[in-house]
């Protein structure tokens, strides 16, 4: 929710209204990629520039932004977009030029927090806890780095951010953890420069390069790391850490 209100703010560069509401609803027909249930609906309104047929198509689409150079990577929407669908919901966008846009994030509706599987159904994160392991996540987009920080915080990891290699390399001379999950391209140090120098000062402490674009650099080192493609899911983020964590590096 966070991450869709700083898109709308970003909307509205002369100042606006954000108006944040919530719905319950029962579908009892499968619609708009939703299956039949209970849903809570949360609705993000703001009073910004809005978008046209065109660019509200590709919205969701990982890497599609329209703000200008440096200010955004186009994969907030589509972390709230995968995330919402891993969770059994979506996310609908409904918005026109000069009359702002509304985000919907529908969630499955529950009574109580589930306290079994009476089904024998293997849930699909089941063993994949990262209970009682600390990360470093390394990222200069907020919203990626509020994204990936949130999912592994629900895998039970304890996180620490930075918004940049240097920072991250300052941060590890004070703190230990068990994991670095890194973007590759970021002002000044790079993500394969980051892991090169931790290889030297950190030797034992795994890396995992995050990146949504093939990167020659990455392969041209001379160790193998573990990768996570933009965008990711919280099931594919808990399996390639775990592979990291426990796993020999190549």
């Amino acid at each position: 929710m966070l991450n869709l209100v700083v898109n709308a703010r970003d909307a509205m560069p002369s100042g606006g209204v954000i108006t944040i509401a919530a719905v319950e609803r029962e579908i009892s027909d499968a619609e708009d990629g939703l299956k039949p249930g209970r849903y809570v609906c949360l609705l993000i309104t703001d009073t910004g520039t809005g978008m046209d047929s065109a660019t509200l198509q590709r919205a969701k689409e990982p890497f599609f932004t329209t703000k200008g150079a440096g200010k955004g990577t186009g994969l907030g929407l589509s972390m709230v977009h995968g995330l919402a669908e891993q969770s059994g919901g979506c996310l609908h966008l409904r918005s026109e030029p000069g009359r702002g846009t509304t985000a919907e994030l529908w969630l499955p509706a529950v009574d109580a927090p589930a306290t079994g599987n009476p089904d024998g159904a293997a849930p699909s994160l089941q063993g994949m806890e990262l209970k009682d392991r600390s990360v470093l996540v390394v990222d200069d987009d907020p919203l990626v780095l509020l994204s990936t920080t949130a999912m592994l915080e629900d895998l039970g990891a304890t996180v620490s951010q930075a918004s940049s290699a240097e920072e991250a390399v300052a941060a590890l001379k004070t703190m230990i953890v068990d994991l670095v999950i890194t973007d590759q391209v970021m002002p000044g140090m790079t993500g394969t420069q980051l892991a090169e120098q931790l290889r030297s000062t950190h030797p034992r402490l795994p890396v995992i390069l995050a990146s949504g674009f093939a990167d020659k650099a990455a392969e041209e080192l001379g160790f193998r790391l573990p990768r996570l493609y933009k965008p990711f899911d919280q099931e594919t983020l808990a399996r390639v850490s775990l592979q990291a964590l426990f796993l020999p590096a190549g």
